[in-house]
């Protein structure tokens, strides 16, 4: 599983390789000193050589000096390669759900990916650096003891025959039992951030209700929850620390009693018993070390899979590079279009058939869930038709360039996005090369003039979310960026909802007469927003109820009556 990150190191490759080697000579100095120690203690100190002993203390010394150096700069290089390799990774997943289409978006929430983006790459990261340290380390440290220990303790090396597996037997299976746990966690992050990134986003409501108390009762379950997972996946991994210490001592004893015995019995020296002593603490703190790693991986194998679950996912909309890039005109034709969500059974959109031409203005109406936003999304190619044909300008818009066809479709949502910064860099979205003039002009038709009249003007900032903005400045301010990018076909998705008639009519007003022979599709639930369009389109259920013009409502169709009725009615009251 995680050979499928391994290519995303990319320029770190050569502090990751050079960081195992520099480990392999920090434990061979290490190994060196239990040697000289006894070579010291057995034919300096014992044989009464004080020049041999100044000469060993001067080479235990020496490997003391190069252990330290091998262990800080591969220390410096794993934390540089790790910190890389994350960094690669972050990228790369931000790049995919870049790409990703809206069908690929609505599978994974925001909070996960914001999840999976921070702590799944953190803990990757952590288990990456500890790879390419103690997964070398811990292994070749306990391989070069154990040599040693067969070269300076003879049969002592079966105590560790014997401890070595039953150790290895004991975490394999405490780790086998904490992995799904640990899975669990990963999930709850999620609903924890889920939870909180709507609290947060939403704060002004939640006060508004009077729910701080019913959130934080909903966060601190979130947050228990995983605290429970990670106590009860701790409480398995925290047994392989007693185990560990247990082997150790039965190990130490068993030395001891046999060491003793070699000593006596003239087959062994003093100060190789005591190099044994400290190989023993070597090997075991190298199983130690190779529980932690397995403990990690445990940790990191959920989180593995949660990236990976990311960056193999292919976007489902081919973005036709090689496609057409010029949009020539905004004819829109569907013929017999049909779309569900998901590929579901269900049609959102069934057999829709309508016709329009270049420079008109199209109204539409319908019921909540009629399919209406549904529609619109498609010729943008927000999502792909499932069957029929879909043309712009008289071309396929699947054989268009992605790029060129959105460039060239321009969407107002209701419920639109302003990010932090200024009205300038937010007007830039819609066309990153206009100039001051064509802003000004794109404020004026979208009825924004109420940003001329601060005294920083187009450098008014814009705080996250456009929350220092209310409802229908910020509708505005979005109409404006659509209008900067000159497009051949304009969508309104019910994106005057939040400003009053008056300024809805001067909006409309601006469009047609400055505009041009732009396509023009207007959303709405105010029927005074689109009666004087060219056509009107009714929708029900997913499909085209009706199409034609005000005055023929008026007369065919009693839904569009009354609330024409209706709406006029109340308009009327409020003037009153």
């Amino acid at each position: 599983m995680f050979k499928n990150l391994i290519p995303r190191i990319r320029e770190y490759k050569l502090y990751a390789i050079l960081t195992p080697i520099l480990m392999v000579g920090e434990v061979a100095m290490e190994v060196l000193i239990p040697f000289l120690m006894a070579l010291i203690v057995d034919k300096g100190i014992g044989e009464g050589n004080l020049p041999y002993v100044f000469q060993k203390s001067l080479l235990l010394v020496l490997a003391s000096l190069l252990s330290m150096a091998f262990g800080v700069l591969s220390a410096k290089l794993a934390a540089i390669a790790s910190a890389g390799f994350a960094k690669n990774i972050r990228h790369d997943m931000y790049d995919k759900v870049l790409s990703f289409s809206f069908s690929n978006i609505d599978h994974f929430s925001p909070s996960s990916l914001i999840t999976r983006m921070t702590t799944d790459v953190q803990n990757v990261q952590q288990a990456f650096q500890m790879t390419i340290r103690m997964c070398f380390r811990a292994p070749i440290m306990m391989v070069f003891a154990i040599i040693m220990v067969a070269k300076n303790g003879g049969s002592l090396i079966y105590v560790y025959i014997c401890a070595v597996p039953v150790l290895a037997l004991t975490i394999g299976f405490l780790v086998k039992r904490a992995y799904p746990i640990f899975g669990k966690v990963f999930e709850n992050y999620d609903v924890l951030n889920r939870n909180t990134q709507e609290n947060l986003t939403n704060i002004r409501t939640v006060k508004a209700y009077v729910r701080e108390a019913e959130e934080e009762r909903k966060f601190n379950l979130s947050s228990q929850t995983i605290r429970d997972f990670y106590v009860k996946a701790q409480k398995l991994m925290v047994l392989s620390s007693p185990a560990m210490m247990l082997i150790s001592y039965i190990c130490l004893l068993a030395i001891s009693y046999l060491g003793a015995g070699y000593i006596a019995g003239g087959t062994m020296m003093t100060g190789q018993l005591m190099s044994v002593f400290s190989y023993n603490m070597q090997i075991l703190s190298s199983l130690m070390m190779i529980a932690m790693i397995i403990v990690m991986f445990a940790i990191s194998k959920a989180s593995v899979r949660r990236l990976i679950e990311i960056l193999n996912t292919n976007p489902d909309m081919d973005v036709n590079k090689d496609g057409i890039k010029d949009v020539k005109s905004g004819d829109i034709d569907f013929d017999n279009v049909s779309f569900s969500y998901g590929g579901k059974d269900s049609h959102c959109l069934e057999n829709i058939n309508l016709h329009i031409k270049e420079g008109e203005t199209i109204g539409i109406l319908g019921s909540t869930g009629s399919g209406k936003s549904t529609l619109v999304s498609l010729i943008a190619r927000l999502y792909d038709i499932d069957s029929g044909s879909l043309k712009l300008g008289g071309v396929e818009v699947k054989d268009y360039n992605l790029t060129s066809l959105r460039d060239k479709v321009s969407i107002v949502l209701q419920k639109n996005q302003l990010f932090s910064g200024t009205v300038k860099t937010n007007l830039m979205w819609g066309n990153e090369k206009a100039t001051t003039e064509e802003m000004l002009q794109a404020l004026k038709d979208s009825n924004s003039s109420f940003i001329l009249e601060r005294p920083e003007g187009l450098n008014s900032v814009v705080e996250q979310g456009g929350n220092n903005f209310s409802g229908g400045q910020k509708q505005r301010l979005c109409i404006a960026r659509a209008l900067l990018k000159k497009p051949k076909v304009l969508i309104f998705d019910d994106s005057t909802s939040a400003v009053d008639t008056a300024t809805d009519i001067e909006i409309r007003k601006a469009l047609k007469n400055n505009v041009g022979n732009c396509t023009k599709l207007i959303i709405a639930q105010r029927v005074s927003s689109v009666y004087d369009a060219d056509q009107i389109v009714i929708m029900a259920h997913g499909e085209i109820e009706q199409i034609g013009k005000h005055e023929e409502f008026l007369k065919t169709n009693e839904m569009y009556k009354t609330l024409w009725e209706t709406q006029m009615n109340n308009k009327r009251e409020a003037e009153v």
